[in-house]
């Protein structure tokens, strides 16, 4: 019998898919929300239930075999849709990578003001990209247990709040009202895209090659339980922010989650907070590094991209593909120590955000191609109703940006195939 002991079973599979979801923007994301009110609750709801939608639609694609995300819709959709998607997803990541890197270094500020910066968060970004892409070259099961222990920790802030929620819920005290924004078709389009961005990261399980046991039924289990579990933390979380602080305080606030926590416990709470929402940007890079190696791996043993992408270790641990998406992470990160480049930084995250459609978009047609009952398919429809609309949300600039991403794509991929060819 084939030795499965460094695969992940589901409750690995299953923090892996929480821990890659939430990270440093829950945290913030309250700031955003609070002007829209009311159209923030239902647009927790919208998103998750699209949220959910899609990840049942990915996870039926495992059913395919477990050799990947890429391979997977190969074999539905043929081979030039499933690299425009496993290409879209790997830039995405490695842009992501950077962001999530940078986010949680900049955490880790509120702890001290002084460390604010850029002289502190930038090296602590790359510090942080390089200790994490060691620990995924160590393999599966590593990320997998780093994965673990940070969900545990990432999630004690979120459950804080709620606590307090139901504790105030308990008493005479009153809460907060919510912003008396009206609940239109405009502003629930605002709050359910607001929303759906903070529950990605999911998708990242469906990239794992040969590393989870029983795919066929882990994959779908952990990825719909897990979103499932973290959108209604979030629901419940960010709900509970808006009711325990006033609207105009949560709108100007720059640590919403700290905020409510040091009005109950005191100043040495936020530390705590400040550090637990690092090790959720941390817990969440570790997860993006985990699935970008994966995606490398599988485009370079194609011939899509160059050959160190397949350069593998131990327990076939793409190494090589990890250390080039960590460094072209490390490099993007350097763009943000000059403040003049800020603007290129933010255009860099509406790109990764918008370049994931594609992925979603290719893996809800292949998931219909597979499925046959009613139920299935029904929830898949469901899903690229949602697609539909998030590509809509997007607007055309992105949109467009995302067809420039293809085409270079498509470009690399003819060079690489005929580089290789000249080889032979």
């Amino acid at each position: 019998m084939k030795n499965e002991s460094h695969k992940m079973g589901i409750w690995m599979t299953g923090a892996l898919v929480a821990g890659t979801i939430i990270g440093a923007g829950i945290f913030v994301l309250p700031v955003t929300l609070a002007p829209l009110g009311a159209n923030a609750i239902v647009g927790w709801i919208i998103s998750g239930a699209g949220a959910v939608s899609l990840a049942f639609a990915l996870g039926r694609l495992s059913h395919v075999g477990d050799d990947g995300i890429q391979a997977n819709i190969e074999l539905m959709l043929g081979s030039t849709p499933a690299f425009l998607g496993a290409w879209s997803f790997w830039v995405s990541n490695w842009v992501s990578q950077a962001v999530v890197a940078l986010a949680g270094a900049s955490a880790l500020s509120w702890v001290d003001p002084r460390l604010s910066g850029p002289s502190f968060a930038i090296p602590v970004a790359i510090a942080s990209v390089v200790l994490l892409t060691i620990v995924n070259a160590l393999g599966v099961r590593a990320a997998g247990r780093t994965a673990t222990l940070t969900l545990v920790i990432k999630l004690l802030p979120l459950g804080a709040v709620i606590v307090l929620f139901v504790v105030r819920g308990a008493t005479s005290t009153p809460f907060e009202p919510l912003a008396s924004l009206p609940i239109t078709l405009g502003n629930l389009a605002t709050a359910a895209a607001l929303t759906f961005f903070a529950l990605t990261g999911f998708e990242n399980v469906t990239t794992l090659i040969g590393k989870v046991r029983d795919p066929s039924r882990t994959i779908p289990l952990a990825l719909v339980g897990g979103t499932l579990f973290v959108a209604l933390i979030y629901l419940l979380a960010s709900t509970s922010v808006q009711l325990l602080l006033p609207a105009k305080i949560v709108a100007i606030s720059l640590a919403p989650f700290a905020e409510v926590l040091v009005a109950q416990w005191g100043g040495r709470i936020a530390s705590l907070a400040a550090v637990a929402i690092a090790i959720a940007a941390f817990g969440c890079l570790n997860g993006l590094i985990l699935a970008t190696g994966e995606l490398g791996y599988s485009m370079g043993s194609l011939g899509d991209l160059p050959k160190i992408m397949t350069w593998m270790r131990g327990d076939n641990t793409p190494v090589g593909a990890q250390i080039v998406a960590s460094a072209l992470s490390i490099l993007l990160i350097l763009t943000n120590s000059n403040r003049s480049s800020a603007s290129l930084f933010t255009f860099f995250i509406l790109f990764a955000t918008s370049a994931l459609l594609v992925v979603y978009l290719a893996g809800t047609i292949s998931a219909w191609r597979v499925s046959a009952s009613l139920p299935s398919r029904v929830t898949i429809i469901v899903a690229l109703m949602f697609v539909l609309f998030a590509i809509y949300g997007s607007g055309l600039e992105a949109d467009m940006w995302c067809l420039v991403l293809m085409v270079i794509g498509l470009a690399v991929r003819a060079f690489m195939r005929r580089l290789n060819t000249g080889r032979r």
